[in-house]
């Protein structure tokens, strides 16, 4: 393996809930690495920002507004993407939502938002990115699912968002499948607890926060940037002989 294998140059990567957080971090290390980058996101001050950012690095990179609950709206931000830029060669399905809400408490409302940008969006967003990669018969696809996929979290309670997460790792494998013979790649990663906005509130809780530490064998929560190394490996040429796959970046949580 040679540098060759990390190298983006004259890639395009789009990645969505880009504004923050994990995919923020992402759009960074893959910007870092030469590719251009599309920033997704709901909130438009964040999108922008990030955009501008990523210009300062030297790389062409442009804002869509995009809610990935409405597949009219994902669609849309393909068409925008692939009218400004020849192609797209990496898609980050990043965009998430997380809520502690008993089973019991769980509204209808919370249930199907969560599944709406947790699951479907993911869905969305690589059958609207990926009709554009298999029609050039290459592209890499990573999906950001969660350790809440395979493991259920404690103490706090959370069955939705742990369903939608376990729903995003089988819909990986099962795109995988069907398009490994027609040159895309599609993979997922599964962060642990890290220090991102979203984790914040969990994070100030005297409660969760020390509950989840003694849990980590690491006895810490990871950074975004941890997670922005995974995904660039997944999604540049040193990972071409990997699809199907579920890389779990959680200081060893789920090891014990």
């Amino acid at each position: 393996m040679s540098n060759a294998d990390f190298e983006l140059t004259g890639k395009t990567a789009l990645i969505t809930g880009a504004g923050r957080g994990i995919g923020l971090a992402t759009a960074r290390r893959l910007a870092a690495a030469g590719a251009h980058v599309i920033i997704a996101d709901y909130i438009a001050e964040n999108g922008e920002a990030a955009a501008a950012e990523i210009e300062s690095m030297g790389r062409k990179s442009l804002f869509i507004e995009v809610d990935v609950r409405s597949s009219a709206s994902v669609d849309s931000m393909a068409a925008r993407a692939l009218a400004a830029f020849p192609q797209i060669d990496i898609l980050v399905c990043n965009a998430g939502i997380a809520q502690a809400v008993a089973a019991e408490d769980c509204s209808d409302e919370d249930w199907l938002n969560m599944l709406a940008v947790n699951l479907n969006g993911v869905f969305w967003c690589c059958r609207a990115i990926g009709k554009h990669m298999l029609e050039r018969g290459s592209g890499a696809i990573v999906n950001t699912a969660s350790m809440s996929g395979m493991i259920s979290n404690t103490p706090q309670p959370q069955a939705h968002y742990n369903a939608a997460k376990a729903g995003v790792i089988m819909l990986t494998k099962s795109l995988a499948g069907e398009w490994a013979g027609r040159g895309v790649r599609v993979n997922c990663v599964s962060p642990g607890y890290i220090g991102t906005d979203m984790t914040a509130e969990g994070m100030a809780n005297a409660d969760w926060y020390p509950t989840w530490l003694a849990m980590t064998p690491q006895g810490r929560v990871g950074a975004p940037e941890d997670v922005a190394a995974a995904i660039y490996y997944l999604a540049s040429p040193a990972a071409k002989y990997t699809t199907g796959s579920n890389l779990v970046v959680d200081g060893g949580y789920t090891a014990w």
